[in-house]
């Protein structure tokens, strides 16, 4: 089918949707982009494709899925690639940023409309806490970027809201399903799109002893920290084994509540 208007998520787990469950789509996973994607295609004139693949670094994202967004010739890029540069234990912010650059320039030259986002403001995070830093130059690479190539930001850093851990997965990694939610919500609204998406209603928090929160906290090193730390000590990604989620443009229709 061949569509008129044709939106491209390009990147790493936050785009593919990790920490969104659902079986019955590819990956597994739903994710802020498909539902972004959901509301656009109530006109049929949208199609959507998702090139975004977890655990997928700046050097993989351009060399993997660029050439092949390219060929696919969007009207609208979304794109977040980095955050698993920034956690590597040393990086080049600069030769990162220029890479970036010259990735978006790729992309602004097909005249697509451009979408990307800062990194989320790590503060009280117990993995990503000591990268803020990095993050914070990061992020001023990205506004520079988009100004010169005229993209729009989605600018996760100050979206407050997200520093609400209710808002993420059990691995404290992933944005959880009310994050990626309210993140489509978000991201409708820096397009300028209408959105029938609702802000979700949140669990009651939880207040935990200290006894508690160490047993909790260890039950999470063990399930998902050690996994974690050893595929960046040998090297390997839980992405691996996986293909796009959408390689070519489809229609999706949004899910009844």
């Amino acid at each position: 089918m061949e569509f008129s208007k044709r939106y491209l998520a390009l990147g790493d787990s936050f785009t593919e949707g990790m920490g969104d469950e659902d079986p019955t789509r590819p990956n597994r996973v739903r994710g802020w982009a498909d539902r972004v994607a959901e509301q656009l295609c109530a006109d049929p004139e949208w199609g959507y494709a998702n090139l975004a693949i977890r655990g997928k670094k700046i050097r993989q994202v351009v060399s993997e899925q660029l050439p092949v967004a390219l060929e696919l010739k969007p009207t609208l890029v979304s794109l977040y690639m980095g955050g698993n540069d920034i956690l590597r234990p040393s990086v080049d912010i600069d030769a990162l940023m220029q890479r970036y650059d010259e990735a978006v320039a790729k992309l602004a030259g097909t005249g697509a409309q451009l979408l990307l986002f800062t990194g989320f403001d790590s503060n009280g995070s117990a993995i990503f806490e000591k990268t803020r830093g990095r993050t914070a130059i990061y992020n001023e690479g990205v506004r520079e970027i988009a100004e010169k190539h005229g993209a729009v930001i989605a600018d996760y850093w100050r979206w407050r809201e997200f520093q609400d851990w209710r808002y993420w997965a059990a691995d404290r990694l992933h944005m959880g399903t009310p994050g990626h939610t309210l993140m489509a919500r978000k991201v409708l609204g820096v397009l300028g799109r209408e959105t029938g998406i609702e802000v979700p209603e949140l669990p009651p928090l939880v207040i935990q002893t200290r006894a508690e929160k160490l047993r909790a906290d260890a039950a999470w090193a063990k399930e998902f920290l050690a996994p974690w730390v050893k595929r960046r000590l040998t090297g390997k990604s839980s992405g691996d084994s996986l293909s796009a989620k959408y390689p070519g443009y489809v229609s999706l229709a949004p899910v009844q509540a």
